[in-house]
């Protein structure tokens, strides 16, 4: 539970980030960082995630820093994350919140700091003694999976009895459903997404390097508003192929097909978009292939139904596929969700059991992957709804033709 709550799609390795992928950096809690909602946006987020818990038969949730925390009260702590800041809620009790004495006059004036009871511990006290004071001797909670470790080890050692279910275990759909106020700002996200796509369409890909090209599409998705840059990757000709490709020395020439994956955060919520572009004009047989993943990327929307498993989705656009002749030719999943971080449930997957709710927003992208020769990919931010699915933002699928 030290890491990363998911791993990256496509069952990737992690790697390096490029300039172009600036990772969070020192302040790793400044990742999530976001203007504040309202006060009673925090509150019912806090008894919402009460309810989960109760519904679930956790004794509680604790929350520690990072986007669960942050989403859930809007406190970024600012003292180093080796030392001890824990949310605890529990069904029926009032919101806890364990702080170091040093930041507590910033939790003091935090966004929902009239929504939880706040308790600080000084150097010299420990801190997982604090923490016992606010949670049962024998009880069953869940807990972020950024927890540390050694965060983790000292509540074990000060509560023997206690047990801890990772949250991505115990409550696996935590963030998934998102609340009016997070579509509102995933839809402006996807909107500065669109405007940097519509804007490096005007760019000259023809002699240049993918490098070059991911730099200026970094810097669009910034000018356009994004705080932050999570994906700006050009892939051309076979590199097209590969959804986890890194962009490199390859210099774009004409008659390539291009993918382009970009997507960042936008005051605290991330972005997701894919296109497939053509240095030129395209060839008849490219112009039919992008139709046909146009089409399953239009049947896996039109499965995005309330109470749906997150399967059916995947599971239209691979019928669409292996219908054109492209069985084996799939990307490996077709969707995941998005919120106060680009990779998150649920997960549009072959096998996946979960149910899609409204609330729910996620990529969905289809493609078709022709390794040593090309990839088509199309992906939009969505959102599912009562009555379906409805698109985030609406950036042209057609296929493009840049120079």
């Amino acid at each position: 539970m030290t890491g990363a709550p998911h791993d990256p799609p496509h069952g990737a390795a992690p790697q390096a980030r490029k300039e172009s992928e600036p990772g969070p950096g020192c302040g790793a809690s400044q990742e999530y960082a976001c203007t504040p909602f309202p006060a009673e946006v925090y509150v019912r987020r806090l008894r919402r995630a009460a309810g989960e818990a109760a519904a679930a038969r956790l004794t509680g949730v604790l929350v520690t820093p990072g986007p669960d925390l942050g989403r859930l009260c809007g406190h970024l702590p600012g003292a180093a994350p080796d030392r001890l800041t824990l949310l605890v809620l529990a069904p029926e009790a009032e919101p806890r919140l364990l702080v170091p004495a040093r930041d507590l006059a910033d939790a003091s004036a935090g966004p929902a700091a009239g929504a939880v009871r706040l308790t600080a511990w000084a150097d010299g006290q420990d801190p997982y003694a604090a923490a016992a004071g606010l949670l049962l001797p024998h009880g069953h909670y869940g807990i972020s999976d950024a927890t540390w470790s050694v965060h983790l080890l000292g509540l074990e050692e000060a509560l023997p009895l206690t047990t801890y279910r990772p949250l991505s275990t115990a409550l696996p759909l935590f963030r998934a459903v998102k609340d009016e106020e997070e579509t509102a700002r995933l839809a402006a996200a996807a909107a500065a997404a669109d405007a940097a796509y519509e804007a490096v369409l005007g760019v000259r890909f023809s002699g240049r390097r993918e490098s070059e090209l991911a730099a200026d599409l970094a810097g669009l998705l910034r000018a356009c508003g994004h705080d932050r840059v999570d994906r700006a990757r050009v892939a051309a000709a076979g590199h097209g192929a590969d959804p986890d490709h890194r962009p490199g020395d390859h210099r774009v020439e004409p008659g390539d097909t291009v993918v382009l994956d970009l997507g960042g955060r936008r005051d605290g919520y991330a972005s997701a978009l894919t296109r497939t572009v053509h240095v030129g004009e395209p060839p008849d047989r490219l112009r039919r292939l992008h139709e046909i993943v146009r089409t399953a990327r239009e049947a896996a929307l039109a499965a995005m139904l309330p109470g749906a498993s997150c399967a059916e989705p995947d599971r239209a656009a691979r019928a669409v596929l292996a219908d054109a002749g492209h069985d084996g030719d799939a990307l490996p999943a077709t969707g995941h969700g998005l919120g106060v971080t680009p990779y998150e449930p649920p997960y549009l997957a072959p096998g996946a059991t979960q149910l899609l709710s409204p609330g729910m927003c996620v990529q969905v992208t289809a493609g078709v992957l022709l390794p040593g020769r090309l990839g088509v990919r199309l992906g939009d931010a969505v959102v599912c709804t009562a009555a379906g699915v409805r698109r985030l933002a609406g950036a042209d699928p057609a296929l493009a033709v840049v120079r």
